[in-house]
């Protein structure tokens, strides 16, 4: 798969602070990916980079192949956490305009927005003042200016903020919509259960650095610790026990009584799950085994907690 976006090595300064230090990042085409880091990490900068609202001090972002350069403004659509819309402009008004600013004209605009505003099911606010909407609404709106021209490159930053569950779901639904129609989507959030829900990769940016970045699977591939939560049913814990520490590290999270289900995370280092099972097989009855594959919050913690 090629890449939509390539950032070679991109360093940007403000003064004697790093917000970002030699970032490479590859985004492959028709991708949901994950921009991730805790806050001050250098995303924001990166972000506003790719925009071109920025330039880096060093390094050089491409665009489907192309140095990045001032048409490509047009090819990108930018949802910004921070919002910015006219609170006193009608919103079709103001949609119009923007619209008109990524190369749109009058006809095409209307018919973009007549299709979004529909689709939303938002067509009676037209006439109706930004300072009218509550912050969902106002959400939605924002929404369909970014996605209305229809960019090869969609960045959402926290897209899901502001938004109650019915309608978080929905502009998830349209963001899946979107990758289905071949946009490739940048999504930075700190809501790790979308990125579980909706990235195909990932990258963590932390103190100026990048220290993750690949395939969501591969990722939590690299992150397992061989451990697996068992479960199982013994007349004979202490036989079992004395079995079990002979070849792996346990725990036990739940035990009540000799008659109740055992519960266990063991790490088999380097044992097979075969090997496992053949010794919960010997002491009693199987009922759950599965491997712990670690969560994208939990390696987030990890790293951040291991970077120092």
């Amino acid at each position: 798969m090629s890449n939509i976006l390539e950032v070679e090595k991109v360093v940007k300064q403000y003064g004697d602070y790093t917000a970002l230090n030699e970032v490479s990042l590859s985004v492959p085409k028709g991708s949901i990916y994950g921009l991730l880091g805790p806050n001050g990490a250098g995303k924001t900068s990166l972000i506003r980079i790719i925009n071109q609202i920025t330039m880096p001090d060093s390094g050089t972002v491409w665009l489907d192949g192309e140095k990045l350069q001032p048409k490509h403004v047009q090819s990108i659509g930018y949802l910004p956490e921070e919002r910015g819309l006219y609170k006193t402009m009608k919103v079709g008004e103001q949609c119009l305009y923007l619209a008109q600013l990524k190369g749109l004209s009058k006809s095409e605009a209307k018919a973009q927005l007549d299709y979004w505003f529909d689709r939303l099911e938002i067509k009676g606010w037209w006439n109706k003042k930004i300072q009218e909407l509550s912050k969902g609404m106002a959400q939605k709106i924002q929404f369909v200016v970014t996605v209305l021209h229809k960019p090869k490159l969609l960045i959402f930053d926290e897209p899901f903020s502001g938004f109650d569950p019915v309608n978080a779901n929905l502009i998830k639904d349209e963001i899946l919509a979107l990758k289905e129609s071949g946009a490739t989507i940048i999504f930075s959030t700190h809501r790790m259960e979308s990125v579980e829900e909706l990235c195909d990769y990932i990258a963590l940016i932390h103190k100026s650095n990048k220290f993750i970045e690949g395939k969501l699977d591969d990722v939590k591939r690299q992150y397992r610790s061989n451990t697996f939560e068992v479960g199982v049913l013994t007349q004979n814990v202490e036989g079992l026990m004395y079995d079990l520490t002979q070849k792996f590290q346990l725990s036990p999270t739940d035990f009540k009584s000799l008659n109740d289900e055992l519960k266990l995370d063991i790490q088999i280092g380097n044992n097979t799950p075969n090997e496992l099972l053949q010794v919960l097989i010997g002491r009693g009855q199987v009922t759950h085994f599965v491997e712990k594959i670690p969560s994208v919050n939990d390696i987030f913690i990890q790293t951040v907690k291991n970077s120092g």
